[in-house]
Formats: C-alpha cells, structure tokens, sequence
C-alpha cells in the first residue's frame, strides 16, 4: 500500500520533478507534488511524496529527513490527515472580544 510522506522547509526553486527523483534514490514514487499559492503560483516551501511501500517511504525518511535538497535542510516525515493534527490556532476567531464603540 502507497503511503504519502510530507516534505517540508522546501526551497522555493525546488519543482516536481526535483522532488520525484530526488525521492526515487529511495524506491518507486507514486507522485511527487510542490504546494504551490493558488494564486501566485509561488512555492509555499512543502510539498508531498507519495512512496509504493512503507519500507520504501521508511528508506525515504531515513534518507531525507534532516538532509539538504536544493540547499536547504528538509524535514520528512508520514503525513497526516488534516483530522489526525492538532487544531490551528486563529486569531481571527480568538480576538472576537467585545470590539466597543
């Protein structure tokens, strides 16, 4: 079974393909993607690796975490579903005090 690794501290140069065969020194890459702001197209600095295996996605990690790519050091690790994470935290909603007038 794939399992989807997330890959952060990514530089803004860093593209796709980069990224894929960066990670396919570790095995087979499903998919290889750099987040990108939908609106600028600029780089948000992370980006997911989607690895055949799990002992192929552990040899990532181990390969990559803590490593430089494209001259930055990178932080790899099993991503999480958006409801396995902790909640953010918004100011928006924390500062809806009484605003007075």
């Amino acid at each position: 079974m794939a399992k989807k690794l997330y890959v952060g501290g990514l530089s803004f140069q860093t593209t796709d393909d980069v990224l894929n065969a960066s990670f396919a020194q570790a095995g087979t890459v499903v998919s290889a993607v750099v987040i990108k702001d939908k609106f600028s197209g600029q780089s948000k600095g992370f980006g997911f690796v989607e690895m055949s295996t799990d002992e192929e996605a552990n040899a990532a990690i181990a390969m990559w975490d803590g490593k430089e790519l494209d001259g930055r050091t990178v932080k790899v690790n099993e991503a999480r579903p958006l409801e396995d994470r902790p909640p953010r935290r918004d100011n928006y909603s924390q500062n809806r005090g009484s605003q007075g007038g």
